[in-house]
């Protein structure tokens, strides 16, 4: 196995649909209850859209350091609905698929699963920004791997 492999092994895989990551739940991610902590779903879900860029071999560092300008992802909105809760030891699937990637925004779908079991539904925003916090349109050639992912 190779440093890529391993690279792409821990950082999931690229589906017909989009991203699949397999996260576990460990105790840090619990409230007193054993149940997950509401917040930590955030986690799950930027750990779910990072790995996607990475799986698309979009490094973020290399997109900020790419031209003058910087690229830079930031999320502008968030919709999440809370279906199930997850406990501790369960194996979470987190799945992401781009919905739009274009001008200087991106609109990606994410779910969070146990098997079969939907328990997050979310629907992220992200806004496309420079080094200095400006819009600045997202390069057609990032565009089209997000958009061929999600094919």
């Amino acid at each position: 196995m190779t440093m890529t492999d391993e690279v792409f092994l821990l950082s999931g895989q690229l589906t017909k649909t989009g991203h699949r990551l397999v996260q576990r739940v460990y105790y840090e991610d619990t409230d007193f209850s054993g149940l997950v902590y509401h917040a930590r779903y955030l986690h799950f879900l930027e750990r779910g859209r990072t790995d996607y860029l990475r799986c698309l071999g979009c490094q973020q560092s290399d997109l900020l350091a790419a031209d003058e300008e910087g690229l830079v992802f930031v999320v502008h909105r968030m919709e999440i609905d809370f279906k199930m809760p997850a406990k501790m030891d369960d194996a979470l699937t987190i799945l992401t698929t781009t919905e739009k990637a274009g001008g200087a925004k991106m609109v990606l779908s994410q779910e969070i699963r146990r098997g079969d079991t939907l328990l997050i539904a979310a629907k992220v925003a992200i806004a496309v920004i420079n080094r200095h916090g400006r819009p600045r349109r997202l390069p057609e050639s990032v565009a089209e791997k997000f958009l061929q992912s999600s094919n």
